[in-house]
């Protein structure tokens, strides 16, 4: 239960990070800002026309008496708006760090900086890292759009539809945030996607300690705008702990600050 408090620290850390540092904070909410303009409008418009999708869907029910046929569209009406939901705070991530990649590098770069030590770098140009992180990005999204169909399956099962699913739903949407968010300071280290989610389900608790509650804050308007340069800050320093690099004050042991490196767990490759 501990790595629940330290990833959680972790999101605090990060927050107070870009707090203390004013022009990353600023950097890092422009991507942020034109991502939510989009999703914004996007849900506005599933909000609209998700009763006429539940009908649609139905047309079985129309000779339904009340209030049975009310209840199944009702209920079907909130699942898909829940479901639009939950893929938009997953993948709001995911679009934001691609528009933003080149921002939140830099940041990810400046907090390695900051704890001392050497700053990974992946030698590739732009157009490299936006198609690699868009790739991989892609593949997550596959990963979630399966949990996200079972788990809206599920949500038709009588009261643990109701409480246990959306629980499950807040811990997967969290997994793959914190995935993302990762994934720019581990694709720096030269990681593939596989071995990051090797190494993520190593420290699964720490993860979701890191994930969940920045999940649940994402689904408060505008909150995930002004959380997003934190929450790379805090990944940042989430992924040095899950690779085992040294931080700033174990670096302050006497050690050349210069001769640290970035070892990576056994088993995992660097490209």
């Amino acid at each position: 239960m501990r790595d629940l408090g330290a990833g959680l620290g972790y999101l605090i850390k990060g927050q107070r990070w870009v707090a203390r540092h004013g022009k990353w904070f600023g950097i890092g909410l422009l991507p942020g800002l034109i991502t939510l303009v989009l999703y914004a409008g996007a849900l506005v418009g599933l909000g609209y026309g998700a009763d006429d999708l539940a009908d649609w869907a139905t047309p079985f029910a129309d000779d339904w008496s009340s209030p049975w046929l009310g209840l199944l569209r009702t209920t079907l009406t909130v699942l898909v708006f829940a479901l639009g939901l939950f893929l938009a705070v997953i993948t709001f991530t995911a679009v934001t760090l691609l528009v933003g990649q080149p921002f939140y590098e830099s940041l990810s770069e400046e907090v390695d900086r900051a704890e001392g030590g050497e700053v990974p770098r992946s030698g590739l140009p732009l157009w490299r890292e936006l198609w690699i992180s868009a790739r991989d990005s892609a593949r997550i999204l596959v990963r979630v759009a399966l949990y996200a169909v079972v788990l809206f399956a599920l949500g038709f099962i009588p009261v643990a539809g109701q409480t246990v699913v959306p629980l499950l739903g807040f811990c997967v949407t969290g997994y793959f945030l914190a995935e993302e968010l990762t994934a720019v300071a581990l694709q720096r280290r030269g990681m593939v996607l596989r071995d990051r989610l090797v190494l993520l389900r190593g420290r699964r608790l720490l993860i979701l300690g890191f994930g969940v509650p920045l999940g649940l804050a994402f689904l408060v308007p505008f909150v995930a705008v002004f959380l997003m340069p934190g929450a790379v800050a805090g990944a940042t320093l989430l992924a040095r702990d899950l690779v085992g690099e040294d931080t700033d004050d174990e670096a302050d042991d006497g050690r050349d600050p210069g001769a640290v490196t970035s070892p990576l767990p056994n088993g995992l490759n660097q490209d």
